[in-house]
C-alpha cells in the first residue's frame, strides 16, 4: 500500500518563512516598545520633528549607542521615519497618537507591556498544557495587572461614558440622579473611577479577588478626591455583598475569566434591584471559530491561552469560556442564571456590550 505525500510548494515555503521573519522582528520589538514607553523615548520624539540619535539620548537621559540601535529597529519596523540624507529620525504625528499620547483612544504601549509581562509565565503555562492545571491571575507578573489596565484603559476612557452606558435603557438617568453601582472584577479600578467621575451623585464599589490591584485602586480613588463615594473591596464574583442592593452591576472584560460564570451571573441577579441592569462588556468575537480568524481574534486567542483560560481553570468549576466566547455563549450564561432579558446594546472596535436584566 502506497502513501501519497503532498508535493511541497517551494514558493509557499519561502513566503511563509518570510512571514515568520517579520513576526520574529515584531516579537522582539515588543520589548523595545516597552523600553520606548518607559524611558520616554516616544514622548520626546512627539512633535519634535527630525531628531538625531544624540539629541534624543540627551533629551531622555539615555546612552546614544543604545538609542541609535533602538531607532534603527523602530525605522525598520515602520514606527519612525528615517532620512538618510540627514541621518535623522521622525515620529509621525499619527504614530505619536498610538505611542506617545496616553490620552488618545489609539494609545497602544499598554498592549506591549501586557504582552511582554504575559510571556514571563511561559514555563508555567507550558506545564499547564500537560497537566491541565490552571494558573491564577494573581500568579502572573505584576506587569500583567498594570498592562491589562493600560491595554483596555484608552478604550474605556473613550467609550464607557460616551457610548456604552447611554446604550442601556434608562441607566444614565439613574446614574445622574444617584445610583448604587457594583463594578465586579474591577482590577485596578479604572472603569470604576471613570464612572464615578462622570456621575458624582452615584456611589460605586469595585470588587475583585486580587488585593494588590485593589490597594492601587484605593490610592487612585483617594488621589482623585473620590474616596468618600468610591470603595474597593476584596470579594469573589459569587460573593460580593447584596442582595437587591444595586441599580447597576458591571463586569468589564472579566466574565470569561471566571471559573463559574453562571454562578457569578446568578449572584449578580440576586444583588440587583428588581429594575436593575447588568452591563456585560466582553471582547469582540464572532459566534464561530472561523469568524475569529483575523488579527483581533488572533490577539485575543493568544492572550486567552496565557491569561483567561488558565485563570478560569484555576478556579472552581473552571468553565474556561476563553476570550473569544462570543454572544451565544454569553447569552447562555445569562439565561442559565435566570435572567430573562438579554440584548447586544452596542459594540466597539474590540468589544461587545450586552444589557442583561432580570
Amino acid at each position: 500500500m502506497s502513501v501519497e505525500t503532498a508535493a511541497i510548494d517551494e514558493a509557499k515555503v519561502h513566503a511563509f518563512v518570510g512571514q515568520l521573519i517579520g513576526e520574529l522582528g515584531a516579537t522582539v520589538n515588543a520589548g523595545l516598545v516597552v523600553i520606548g514607553d518607559r524611558l520616554g523615548l516616544y514622548k520626546a520624539m512627539a512633535g519634535a520633528g527630525p531628531i538625531s540619535t544624540a539629541e534624543l539620548a540627551e533629551r531622555t537621559g539615555t546612552t546614544e549607542r543604545y538609542v541609535r540601535e533602538w531607532l534603527n529597529a523602530q525605522a525598520a519596523g515602520g514606527y519612525v521615519e528615517y532620512d538618510p540624507s540627514t541621518q535623522r529620525y521622525t515620529l509621525p504625528a499619527e504614530h505619536a497618537l498610538a505611542l506617545a499620547n496616553e490620552a488618545s483612544p489609539a494609545f497602544a504601549c499598554g498592549w506591549f507591556q501586557l504582552a511582554t509581562s504575559t510571556l514571563r509565565s511561559e514555563p508555567e503555562i507550558r506545564e499547564a498544557f500537560r497537566s491541565g492545571a490552571g494558573f491564577g491571575w494573581h500568579e502572573h507578573d505584576p506587569g500583567v495587572h498594570e498592562g491589562c489596565a493600560r491595554f483596555f484603559g484608552p478604550t474605556y476612557d473613550a467609550s464607557i461614558v460616551s457610548s456604552w452606558l447611554p446604550a442601556l435603557d434608562g441607566v444614565v438617568d439613574k446614574l445622574e440622579a444617584g445610583a448604587e453601582v457594583a463594578d465586579v472584577g474591577c482590577g485596578l479600578g479604572r472603569s470604576t473611577l471613570l464612572m464615578a467621575k462622570a456621575y458624582p451623585r452615584s456611589r460605586f464599589t469595585g470588587f475583585d479577588y486580587h488585593p494588590d490591584s485593589l490597594a492601587l485602586a484605593r490610592r487612585q480613588a483617594e488621589a482623585a478626591g473620590m474616596g468618600d463615594r468610591v470603595k474597593f473591596e476584596v470579594a469573589p464574583a459569587k460573593g460580593f455583598p447584596g442582595p437587591a442592593a444595586y441599580d447597576l452591576v458591571t463586569t468589564f472584560d472579566s466574565l470569561h475569566d471566571m471559573g463559574d460564570p453562571v454562578g457569578a451571573a446568578r449572584h449578580v441577579r440576586e444583588t440587583l434591584k428588581p429594575d436593575g441592569t447588568w452591563m456585560v462588556v466582553e471582547p469582540l468575537a464572532g459566534d464561530k471559530v472561523e469568524d475569529n480568524l483575523n488579527p483581533i481574534g488572533r490577539a485575543y486567542y493568544s492572550f486567552s491561552n496565557f491569561l483567561c483560560t488558565p485563570s478560569s481553570l484555576a478556579q472552581e468549576v473552571g468553565l474556561a469560556l476563553g476570550a473569544q466566547a462570543g454572544e451565544p455563549r454569553i447569552r447562555d450564561v445569562a439565561t442559565a442564571a435566570g435572567f430573562t432579558r438579554f440584548r447586544r446594546a452596542t459594540e466597539g472596535m474590540i468589544h461587545l456590550v450586552y444589557e442583561v436584566r432580570p
